[in-house]
């Protein structure tokens, strides 16, 4: 018995469809939604009542195959290390893309259905949804050229025949928002003629057309799919890109806005628990317009951050950061940011657009290059080059050279992860930052990708055998980062509901107030490799007039009026009543 069809979800959702595709067919696909609840047994018996997060919630990211050991799935592989490395400092994982695909590791999808032979069966990716959370991608704006959709459309195969976006030629797209510096149109040649179809990222990934409703619905099957398989968290990628209308920009189109509304309406009505997670690389006021009114995402990538942190303990100066956390709007009702430093794709410049002078991202993307980095730049309208994106790992970036590893490198780049387990969110960490994996530069010069840098796989005996050397960089650096986020998922400070405050104690200091009704907890970090001590006063209240409060992550206690924190280079400290 279907129990959650809701009548003012369904005018919501008329009203979308008619925005999408006028009011003659929006009535037969809102009968093909109806059609959707109890798919894959999902939405039939009422849905799980559980919080979408809490204080706990940390999400791993990482590749199917980012442990391997010969003879073996990658994926049992990477479940038994998470078993064993990560059990109570990260509840969810979110697998990157696992289908098989042609290209951009996995991001160039052949079958949304299956998963890729290379890393196991569907059984090995739910076993990894038994103690771990699942987020899986939905590669929604475009398709391999090798899939079975685009082999028909080159047969005249029906429905696929009307799944892409033919273009002339001639047409005047200079409006259109390029994200990379190649041809938006690739020519096909295909039984019925020769065609010029969109494709925004590679001539290896064609853009789907979604103003035929035929794929919009196809994509709305595979998240209930994907539900039914496990996920807890969809993840919508190079969403901003997915409506196209020739004379605009092609991004954020009012459209695309509709068609991330109907995939929350769906979910409201099926799977409430499901959290949906727009991926949208751009300035911070586009980002956040994915929140909607609270109606479209329930989370957005802290896009800023990622860049605004390297920047500030690069520099040793925190006054961006704080000016930029400070600013931060309140949240709608039920929705949160994911905050990030490092995932498989570079660290990305544009969202740091009117937060960072140009002077200084200038000598940010030098720096990068000193340390062993490589710099990706976008063409300007004047002919004129800007750096796009940073291509290094997140630890190397925070290194003093580009082959040690010092005590102050490890303090520096432990600090960079406090900030992104305080702000208001979830946190997510990037497998090879819990590594401490320096840059690869083998594995660019393999695949001529300079995003391949951070995207190394490890064989599990070698990672063991770092993780068993105590002086290892990977050694330390894991064990602590993961002693923290536990210590994290201990309060409820932390929770990504919790109210944040930003307090400026000077430009040698991020401190984040985070306050729940349990109580609170004062983030001090210093950003400078110099030891440095805080004398707490009315600027911290609650600090200031307690009699005694400690720091969580040392268990130090400090007592009594006009107390003093001392704080070693680019240390962090806690402090909670």
């Amino acid at each position: 018995m279907i129990k959650n069809i809701d009548i003012h979800t369904l005018g919501r959702m008329r009203t979308r469809l008619n925005r999408l595709y006028g009011p003659n067919e929006a009535e037969h696909c809102l009968e093909r939604m109806v059609a959707l609840v109890g798919r894959y047994g999902i939405g039939l018996e009422g849905f799980n009542e559980s919080e979408r997060w809490n204080e706990a919630t940390t999400l791993l990211i990482t590749y199917g195959d980012m442990v391997q050991n010969v003879g073996e799935p990658p994926l049992r592989v990477l479940k038994r290390f998470a078993d064993q490395h990560f059990a109570g400092a990260v509840n969810a994982i979110h697998i990157l893309p696992f289908s098989p695909y042609s290209s951009d590791d996995g991001f160039s999808v052949v079958d949304y259905r299956a998963v890729d032979p290379n890393l196991g069966r569907w059984e090995d990716v739910q076993e990894m949804g038994h103690g771990f959370r699942l987020m899986f991608d939905l590669v929604l704006n475009h398709v391999s050229r090798k899939s079975e959709w685009f082999k028909n459309y080159v047969a005249n195969v029906a429905p696929h025949r009307d799944f892409f976006i033919d273009v002339d030629p001639d047409t005047d797209l200079s409006s259109v928002t390029r994200p990379r510096n190649l041809p938006l149109l690739t020519p096909v040649h295909t039984r019925h003629g020769d065609a010029h179809l969109w494709t925004t990222f590679s001539d290896d990934q064609i853009d789907l057309d979604f103003s035929n409703s035929d794929v919009l619905f196809e994509f709305l099957d595979l998240l209930i799919f994907y539900i039914a398989n496990g996920a807890t968290f969809i993840r919508l990628d190079a969403i901003a890109y997915l409506w196209k209308q020739i004379g605009t920009r092609c991004i954020h189109l009012p459209q695309t806005h509709e068609v991330v509304k109907l995939m929350r309406d769906l979910l409201d009505m099926v799977a409430p628990e499901v959290v949906l997670l727009t991926e949208t690389n751009v300035p911070h006021p586009e980002n956040i317009s994915y929140f909607g009114t609270g109606d479209e995402a329930h989370m957005v990538y802290q896009f800023s951050l990622p860049p605004l942190l390297l920047h500030a303990l690069m520099n040793g100066t925190a006054s961006h950061l704080t000016k930029w956390a400070a600013s931060l709007n309140d949240l709608p009702n039920h929705c949160t940011y994911l905050n990030f430093t490092a995932s498989h794709d570079g660290i990305g410049l544009r969202p740091l657009q009117d937060i960072i002078p140009n002077e200084e991202l200038l000598r940010l993307a030098a720096r990068v290059k000193e340390l062993g980095g490589y710099v990706s730049s976008k063409a300007n309208s004047d002919g004129s080059e800007s750096p796009y994106e940073l291509n290094i790992t997140y630890f190397d970036a925070l290194g003093d050279h580009p082959e040690i590893v010092t005590d102050l490198h490890i303090a520096r780049f432990l600090c960079s992860q406090m900030v992104a387990m305080e702000l208001r969110g979830v946190p997510a960490v990037y497998f090879n930052s819990l590594t401490a994996t320096r840059n690869n530069h083998t594995g660019v010069e393999e695949t001529d990708r300079v995003r391949t840098i951070n995207r190394k796989k490890w064989q599990e005996d070698e990672l063991e055998a770092l993780l068993a050397d105590s002086g290892s960089a990977t050694a330390r650096v894991m064990k602590e980062y993961t002693r923290r986020l536990q210590l994290r998922s201990q309060h409820k400070a932390f929770h990504p509901d919790a109210a944040q405050k930003v307090v400026d104690l000077g430009s040698t200091l991020f401190v984040v107030e985070r306050e729940y009704a349990a109580g609170s907890i004062v983030c001090i970090s210093n950003f400078t490799d110099q030891y440095t001590e805080l004398k707490i006063d009315n600027r911290l209240p609650g600090i200031n007039r307690a009699e005694a409060c400690a720091d969580v992550l040392s268990g130090q206690r400090y007592i009594g009026e006009g107390k003093v924190i001392a704080l070693e280079a680019y240390q962090t400290v806690w402090l909670k009543i």
